[in-house]
């Protein structure tokens, strides 16, 4: 995972400070708009909803925009869509297992935009269950570093389940199971450590190294996947070293 979280890291900051924002504050506003469907507008009950507030507000998304959002979501204002969760499944070159998450108000559409994005970079959509198995669901919570070290976080965050912190470079990753992702992050927070987002994500269980040539096809696959609107988030079992992260210039 540290090659893709540092990866991914990286370009939400450029993507917060670039053209994509726009697309990337529509995919927070969505995340929160679906939080407050699920569990009602209150953040106190609503710890998805709470993160998914956060994260919007950590890539400076306007907090009237956040607002409305969760009273879409939660049916105190009109005009939220009825978006669905579909995962799938592919492969990408040098055989990098691929997890696309979208969250669409169009099942026809989304699947389109995501096979087209495949084919077209170098990749191949496969079967249901083919590719997830090689993934684990797991908390992640991303720490800016700041003057922290790693025994600073570790301490904070062992005794509330979390099962390793992994050094990004300028941040530290945070993995626990899933079900402790909100004990880890409130940890985190009594402790008085600052945080950039809080996620259930899927984690590869084996990771495919990829070189510069790789790593270029990898990213450029996974740029043309982000780019639809109907996709949340893609997940990619590869490994980058730090080498060939500065020359692929991520």
């Amino acid at each position: 995972m540290s090659g893709h979280s540092k990866w991914a890291t990286t370009k939400h900051k450029k993507a917060v400070i670039d053209a994509k924002r726009g697309k990337l504050f529509a995919k927070l506003i969505k995340n929160i708009e679906v939080a407050a469907r699920m569990g009602g507008a209150d953040i106190d009950g609503n710890p998805t909803l709470y993160d998914a507030i956060q994260k919007a507000k950590k890539s400076s998304v306007p907090n009237k925009n956040i607002d409305s959002a969760v009273k879409r979501g939660a049916g105190l204002e009109a005009g939220g869509a009825d978006y669905e969760t579909i995962m799938y499944e592919g492969y990408g070159p040098n055989g990098v297992a691929v997890l696309i998450e979208c969250l669409t108000d169009n099942r026809n559409r989304a699947a389109s935009e995501v096979r087209v994005a495949m084919t077209r970079n170098g990749g191949s959509m496969a079967d249901p269950g083919s590719v997830s198995y090689l993934f684990n669901r797991k908390g992640v919570v991303i720490v800016p570093k700041g003057e922290l070290t790693e025994d600073d976080v570790l301490g904070a965050v062992l005794d509330a389940g979390a099962e390793e912190v992994n050094d990004l470079g300028e941040t530290f990753e945070v993995i626990s199971e899933a079900t402790d992702l909100v004990a880890v992050r409130t940890a985190l927070q009594d402790a008085g450590i600052d945080y950039d987002s809080a996620d259930a994500n899927f984690v590869p269980t084996m990771q495919v190294e990829l070189d510069e040539e790789g790593a270029k096809k990898i990213f450029k696959l996974i740029d043309a996947l982000e780019d639809s609107d109907d996709v949340q988030n893609v997940f990619a079992n590869f490994d980058v070293s730090d080498e060939v992260m500065e020359k692929v210039g991520a």
